[in-house]
C-alpha cells in the first residue's frame, strides 16, 4: 500500500504520522502558537526531528463553531507559510488542509505534496476534477455540512453504513477524474456525537473493505476530554490511548500535535503485529 508523493513512493505497510500545524489564531487546541515564521521553524523542525512522515498545514480552523475565513484571507494566510517552510526543508511532504480547490492549486503549484479536504469534494464542485488535474494525493474526510452547522447534523440511521456508502461515493467520483492515491479519514468529531465517535473507532476495520489507505485524527479532540472530564492541554495520555487502538484496526496514518508519543505508538504495535 504505497502513495505517490511528489514522485517518491511512500509505503503505507508501516504507517506513518501527519504532524499538524495549525496557523490560525482560533484552532482548538493550539491555536495562535505558530503565528510568526521562527516559532513555524522551529515546530516544523521538531516534528521532523521527532519522526513525521508528512505535515499537514491549515490556515481555516475546521473546530465546530469555528469562524468563517474567507478564500482571500486562507490564501493570504498559506501561500507564505508553505513557501518558508519549503525554503527551509525542501525535501519535506506538506499536506494542506483546505476544501476549496483554489487554495488546493496555489499551494501545490508553490510545492506541497497532498491535499487533506475534510469535506471530500463536497464543499466545492471544481476540488476533485482540479486534484485530478494535478496528480497528487487525496484526503477525503466524511463530514454532514460545513464547519458551522456540522454539530447539528448527527442523525444516522446507520452510521457505519452511511459512511461507507459516503465515501463510495466520492471514490467513484475521485475515479472518474483518474485520481489514484486516495486516503479516506472518517472524521472523528465531525457530525458526530461522543457516542458516535467510540462506535465508529470501535467498527473502524470495515473501512479497510474499501481497500484505501485510513488516516485517523482524534489527537487531543473533544470525545476524549469530554469523557475523561479534562481539556485538550490533559488529553495526550488519552490520545495515545486511542491511537493504539486505531492502529489495530488498521489505520495507516495517524494525524497527531504529539509526533514523538504517536512514533512510540507504532512502534509497539508494529512489534506487536510481528
Amino acid at each position: 500500500m504505497t502513495i505517490n508523493c511528489k514522485g517518491t513512493l511512500i509505503d503505507l505497510t508501516t504507517p506513518k504520522i501527519m504532524g499538524i500545524l495549525n496557523i490560525t489564531p482560533d484552532s482548538f487546541y493550539d491555536g495562535g502558537k505558530y503565528q510568526n515564521e521562527k516559532s513555524i521553524l522551529i515546530q516544523v523542525e521538531k516534528m521532523l526531528n521527532e519522526g513525521t512522515t508528512f505535515i499537514d498545514v491549515g490556515a481555516y480552523s475546521s473546530r465546530p463553531g469555528a469562524k468563517h475565513v474567507s478564500e482571500e484571507d486562507e490564501l493570504k494566510r498559506i501561500v507564505p507559510i508553505v513557501e518558508l517552510i519549503l525554503k527551509n526543508f525542501s525535501e519535506i511532504y506538506l499536506s494542506i488542509d483546505t476544501f476549496r480547490s483554489k487554495i488546493a492549486e496555489e499551494c501545490i503549484n508553490s510545492g506541497a505534496a497532498i491535499i487533506n479536504d475534510i469535506s471530500a469534494g463536497k464543499l466545492d464542485k471544481n476540488m476533485i476534477p482540479t486534484i485530478g488535474k494535478l496528480s497528487v494525493p487525496y484526503i477525503m474526510m466524511h463530514m454532514k455540512g460545513n464547519p458551522q452547522t456540522m454539530q447539528s447534523q448527527t442523525h444516522y440511521e446507520n452510521l457505519i453504513k452511511e459512511i461507507t456508502y459516503y465515501f463510495s461515493e466520492q471514490i467513484t467520483k475521485a475515479k472518474q477524474h483518474q485520481i489514484k492515491d486516495l486516503i479516506i479519514d472518517p472524521g472523528f468529531g465531525f457530525s458526530k456525537t461522543l457516542d458516535q465517535n467510540f462506535e465508529l473507532l470501535n467498527n473502524l476495520e470495515i473501512l479497510n473493505l474499501l481497500e484505501f489507505p485510513i488516516l485517523v485524527g482524534v489527537s487531543r479532540k473533544s470525545m476524549i476530554y469530554k469523557l475523561l472530564k479534562n481539556s485538550p492541554e490533559d488529553a495526550l495520555n488519552g490520545t495515545t490511548c486511542l491511537n493504539t487502538i486505531a492502529l489495530l484496526k488498521g489505520a495507516k496514518i495517524l494525524r497527531v500535535h504529539d509526533v514523538k508519543e504517536a512514533k512510540e505508538c507504532i512502534a509497539l504495535t508494529n512489534q506487536l503485529n510481528k
